[in-house]
């Protein structure tokens, strides 16, 4: 990307061999995020030149000094939050918000300082510390998570970033249990594995809501129980009339646009709990009553990455999709060749992916 706003261009560029603590990674298959389209369309400031790509899936080919986690030939899933492992928050168990994230990650640097990466004479940034938008990647070695060979790529190349964020949302921030009501706003890939997630912890009812009506017959695929079609229903009356008049146990919204956070609040039964996982312009702001926080106590909560352990929480993902308790190559509904990029940021950006991947 070397012009926000522009369309991404694919050319050579020079990778330099990884440092101390740091691994080259062929990449396989990546995911095509909305918070690689943000950056692109200029929602988000961005310094350029900068490789995008964050939700991938590879093969270890060198490793720098030091490095004890995984070894040449190894299968991983990158995860863009490599935590330092000292800093309050990660002595804590809250590793994604690990205090090095920005000053690292979130400036597109890694987490060893600067850029592997130079083009047209200039050096390029990583985007997430991960930049995997490319044939070949440098990421720390933290970033690396090594996953058993039999699992196709195809498969792993979203766990990394939607799967864990939306199933990661159910189990870690919202703690829901048995029988509780959910509703999902917005059906995309986040929203799917919240879905998800609250199928494994046996919710019901579980309700999607979206304006496609493909993403909401893609929901039920996933675990919703019921679906609302936003353009036509008025969502807080039906999930009322869903939830015997009280509202739901826990609301997630996987958009983070003004109207939707309005709209969770009001879905959200009194004690009832609101989930942010979506992430909008970073300038949006929305206007809420504060009336229901005091005498509802309705709890609003941000959720960043699944809210747990990446390291962890990545492995024991593929663990269920492997015993055939989660849908993975059911999420991608689109695969691209690396030069179609600009192709699948626009599709992204039109809502009509689940997810599309870009696969070598």
């Amino acid at each position: 990307m070397w012009e926000q706003g522009s369309p991404l261009v694919i050319e050579e560029a020079e990778l330099d061999a990884p440092h101390a603590g740091e691994v080259l990674v062929e990449v396989k298959a990546v995911g095509v995020c909305h918070s690689d389209l943000h950056p692109a369309r200029g929602d988000w400031p961005a310094k350029t030149p900068l490789v995008l790509g964050h939700e991938g899936t590879g093969i270890v080919r060198e490793v720098g000094t030091g490095v004890t986690k995984v070894r040449p030939g190894d299968h991983v899933v990158f995860c863009w939050a490599p935590a330092c492992g000292k800093c309050p928050m990660c002595v804590a168990g809250r590793p994604v918000l690990c205090d090095r994230l920005s000053k690292t990650t979130y400036r597109n640097r890694l987490p060893g300082g600067g850029t592997r990466l130079r083009a047209r004479g200039q050096d390029v940034a990583h985007f997430n510390s991960t930049a995997c938008f490319a044939d070949y990647t440098v990421i720390d070695e933290d970033g690396a998570i090594p996953i058993s060979p039999d699992v196709p790529f195809a498969v792993l190349a979203t766990i990394g970033c939607a799967v864990v964020t939306g199933v990661g949302a159910v189990n870690n921030a919202a703690r829901v249990q048995a029988g509780d009501s959910v509703v999902i706003i917005g059906a995309g890939g986040v929203g799917l594995n919240v879905a998800q997630g609250a199928a494994l912890a046996k919710c019901e009812p579980i309700i999607a809501v979206d304006l496609r009506a493909t993403a909401l017959t893609l929901a039920r695929d996933f675990g919703a129980t019921h679906t609302i079609a936003a353009a036509t229903q008025n969502v807080v009356e039906a999930v009322r009339e869903l939830t015997r008049g009280r509202g739901a146990d826990c609301v997630f919204d996987t958009v983070g646009a003004a109207t939707t956070i309005t709209q969770a609040l009001d879905c959200a039964r009194k004690g009832g709990a609101i989930v942010v996982t979506g992430l909008s312009r970073t300038d949006a702001l929305v206007s809420i009553p504060t009336f229901p926080f005091v005498m509802q106590e309705k709890r609003l909560i941000g959720s960043l990455y699944g809210s747990g352990q990446p390291v962890v929480d990545i492995p024991r993902l593929v663990e269920l999709y492997r015993d055939g308790k989660i849908k993975l190559r059911e999420l991608v509904t689109h695969s691209y060749r690396l030069d179609e990029v600009n192709d699948a940021l626009n599709k992204l950006a039109e809502g009509t992916d689940a997810r599309g991947i870009i696969q070598w």
